[in-house]
C-alpha cells in the first residue's frame, strides 16, 4: 500500500484543530482529518473546509467538545455530524457510519468504530482518505494510488454506490473535471449511463449546486463530452441537447490563453441556446439564484455588438444594455472565432473586433445625465408624465450626441422643446 503524509500541511497544524483531535483521540477513541482536506494537500491544492471523522458518537462528541471550551453546533445530529467552533474555526465531526438503508437520495445509518466500513460508504477512492493529527495518511481502499494516477473510482461496485444517492452520477463527472485525466472509469461511466434516470429524483438544488461546480473546474470540457455521451447532461439540461457543447472548447482554449478566471455562467452559456423563454424556465426549474437568472437572461437578450462597431456607437449600446450580457455575448463570440481564425482571414479580423470591444468594455464608466427631473421642475416645467417623457428625449438627444450635450444645452433643448408653463 502506498504511505503518504500531509505533515507539511498549514492548517493541519492550527492549535484548534490540534486541540479537538487530542480530546477526540482521548481514552480509546480515534480521530482524523477525512475526504477533501487530506486529498487536496497531497495534490497541493488550497484547501477550506475541514472535516473530521471520529469513533466517538454525536453526544460524546459533543460533551468532549464543550469541556474543552469550544462551541458545538448539532448541524446533522441524526447523521452523526456537529459542527465544532474551535478558536474561531469551524470543523464538521461526523460519527464512523455504515449505511442500513437508502432510497437514492438519503440513506438511514448506524454509526460505528470499524474505519474501513466508514471508507466504503464513501463515493469515490480518492475521497476516502485519512489522515491522524501528525498527517500520516491511511488509505484503506486504494486511494492514493489512483490519487496518483489522476484516476476517478467509485469504492466498489459502481451501480450500488450510484443507487445509494443518484447524485453520485453528478459527482462523478465533477470530480473528474477535477482531478481525473484521459478517459473516465469505463465501470464507473457505464454505471452513470445506465442509471441515469435517476437523476430526475434529484432536488433542484442538489443538481444545480453540483452543475455549478463542476462548470467551475479549470477545464470542465472533457467532463461535459463524456456527460453529453452518456445522456446524463440531457437529463439535467435538456436545453443543451439540441443546441451542442461544441463552443466550450474553443471556450476553454480562450480563457487559457489569455487568462480569463473560470466563469461558470459563461460556460453554462456556452452550451445553452440563447432562448430568453427556455432559460427562464430552466432558471426556474433548478432554482438559480436571481442574480444567476438575471445574468443568464441578460445574455439570452444582448445583441451581439458588430465587431467592427466603433466606440462611440458601442458605447451607445452599452448605455442601453446589460454590460454583463454583452460581455458574455462578446467573449463567446470571440472564442468561436479564434477556433476558425486558423483556416478563416475573416475570422481572425472578427476575433480581433471582438477583443478590442471587450477590452473597450472592461474600462467603460457608464455616463451621467447631467440633468434630472428636479432640474425642469426647477426651470419651471410641471410635475407629471409629460415631464418624463421630456427627460426620456432629453436622454436620448444627450445619447445621440455621444454623450457630449452639456447640462446648459440640455436645458434649453428642453426650453425649446416644452416651454415652461
Amino acid at each position: 500500500m502506498t504511505s503518504a503524509t500531509i505533515a507539511g500541511a498549514d492548517w493541519l497544524r492550527e492549535p484548534g484543530l490540534q486541540a479537538l483531535l487530542a480530546v477526540l483521540n482521548a481514552d480509546g477513541e480515534e480521530a482524523r482529518i477525512a475526504g477533501g482536506a487530506v486529498r487536496n494537500a497531497l495534490l497541493g491544492q488550497a484547501v477550506t473546509d475541514v472535516d473530521v471523522a471520529t469513533t466517538t458518537a454525536p453526544d460524546e462528541t459533543t460533551r468532549r467538545a464543550e469541556a474543552a471550551g469550544f462551541k458545538v453546533v448539532p448541524t446533522g445530529y441524526e447523521h452523526g455530524t456537529v459542527t465544532v467552533v474551535a478558536k474561531g474555526k469551524p470543523y464538521e465531526v461526523t460519527t464512523l457510519r455504515a449505511d442500513v438503508e437508502t432510497d437514492g437520495r438519503r440513506a438511514r445509518v448506524v454509526f460505528g468504530r470499524d474505519w474501513k466500513s466508514d471508507a466504503e460508504r464513501r463515493d469515490f477512492t480518492i475521497n476516502a482518505l485519512y489522515a491522524d493529527a501528525d498527517g500520516r495518511v491511511v488509505d484503506l481502499v486504494g486511494g492514493l494510488d489512483d490519487l496518483n494516477s489522476s484516476t476517478l473510482r467509485f469504492i466498489g461496485n459502481a451501480e450500488t454506490r450510484i443507487r445509494e444517492d443518484y447524485l453520485r452520477i453528478l459527482r462523478f463527472f465533477r470530480f473528474f473535471a477535477w482531478y481525473g485525466s484521459g478517459r473516465p472509469d469505463a465501470e464507473g461511466l457505464k454505471a452513470c449511463a445506465r442509471l441515469k434516470e435517476g437523476l430526475a429524483r434529484l432536488s433542484a438544488e442538489r443538481v444545480w449546486s453540483e452543475l455549478r461546480k463542476l462548470l467551475s473546474a479549470p477545464d470542465p470540457s472533457r467532463a461535459l463530452l463524456w456527460m453529453r455521451t452518456t445522456n446524463a447532461l440531457t437529463m439535467v439540461l435538456p436545453e443543451s441537447e439540441k443546441w451542442g457543447i461544441d463552443t466550450i472548447h474553443p471556450l476553454m482554449a480562450v480563457e487559457q490563453a489569455l487568462s480569463w478566471p473560470p466563469d461558470p455562467l459563461l460556460r453554462l452559456a456556452a452550451i445553452l441556446p440563447p432562448d430568453a423563454g427556455r432559460l427562464k424556465a430552466l432558471a426556474a426549474r433548478l432554482r438559480l439564484s436571481k442574480a444567476e437568472a438575471s445574468c443568464l437572461v441578460a445574455w439570452a437578450e444582448a445583441p451581439l455588438p458588430d465587431p467592427a462597431l466603433g466606440e462611440a456607437d458601442f458605447a451607445k449600446l452599452l448605455y442601453r444594455g446589460s454590460l454583463a450580457g454583452i460581455d458574455k455575448r462578446l467573449r463567446l463570440a470571440l472564442a468561436t472565432a479564434r477556433a476558425r481564425a486558423a483556416e478563416d482571414d475573416k475570422a481572425l479580423i472578427e476575433a480581433a473586433g471582438s477583443q478590442r470591444l471587450i477590452d473597450i468594455l472592461g474600462r467603460w464608466e457608464r455616463p451621467v445625465l447631467p440633468v434630472k427631473g428636479k432640474d425642469l421642475v426647477a426651470a419651471g416645467h410641471a410635475p407629471g408624465e409629460e415631464l418624463g417623457a421630456l427627460l426620456a428625449k432629453l436622454e436620448q438627444a444627450w445619447v445621440d450626441s455621444g454623450f457630449k450635450m452639456t447640462r446648459k444645452e440640455l436645458l434649453e433643448k428642453a426650453a425649446r422643446s416644452s416651454p415652461p408653463s
